[in-house]
């Protein structure tokens, strides 16, 4: 069973990553269709898997599980914070099985609304391969725009391919327009009008 539910999105949750999620996560990130999205290009052992997942709270990333009542369905968490401009970048992914039901999207928005809520951040960035077209759309999604394109820094498949890098502001979440319906959302507030 995940964690403590720490946040709470429209459709998800994202609970604290605890010893078992190890086999989940474990599987997750070595399914080959996930594992070409994120540059995991060596095989994680269960054994490398459980002392990532006991290392949790050693250092400054922040990683959740994505659930959705309770059922693991992905994971997305912060690398460490960059203290002194106030950015910090995200990455995330979901189990095929559940792909393209808005998890990804929804982990994404929740976990922004805590780094400029609660955490008072100033940006969110991500990368996303070319060759991975869902990861841009979710990032779109969220409100995230393409800043730039690092020529041929991934390699996928045997090929090097262009990573792009995209980036939301804080006064861009609070101001968004969310392209699902149209509405804008009050995100200080949390609540649509």
């Amino acid at each position: 069973m995940p964690g403590a539910v720490f946040l709470e999105g429209d459709v998800v949750e994202l609970r604290t990553v605890e010893a078992d999620d190890i086999e989940f996560l474990h599987e997750m990130v070595n399914d080959p269709r996930v594992r070409n999205g994120i540059a995991a290009v060596d095989p994680i052992t269960r054994t490398k898997e459980r002392e990532w997942v006991e290392s949790r709270g050693d250092g400054d990333d922040i990683n959740f599980v994505v659930c959705d009542d309770g059922t693991p369905v992905g994971s997305i968490g912060f690398k460490a914070p960059n203290v002194i401009n106030g950015a910090v970048e995200v990455g995330y992914s979901v189990a095929p099985d559940h792909w393209g039901k808005g998890y990804a999207t929804d982990a994404l928005r929740t976990i922004c609304g805590y780094a400029f809520r609660e955490r008072r951040l100033n940006k969110v960035y991500a990368n996303a391969y070319e060759t991975n077209p869902a990861s841009c759309r979710v990032l779109e999604k969220a409100g995230f725009q393409q800043e730039g394109v690092l020529r041929e820094q991934g390699f996928v498949d045997g090929e090097h391919v262009d990573t792009l890098r995209y980036g939301l502001l804080s006064e861009e979440w609070k101001r968004g327009v969310t392209e699902d319906d149209g509405k804008e959302r009050d995100r200080t507030a949390d609540r649509w009008f």
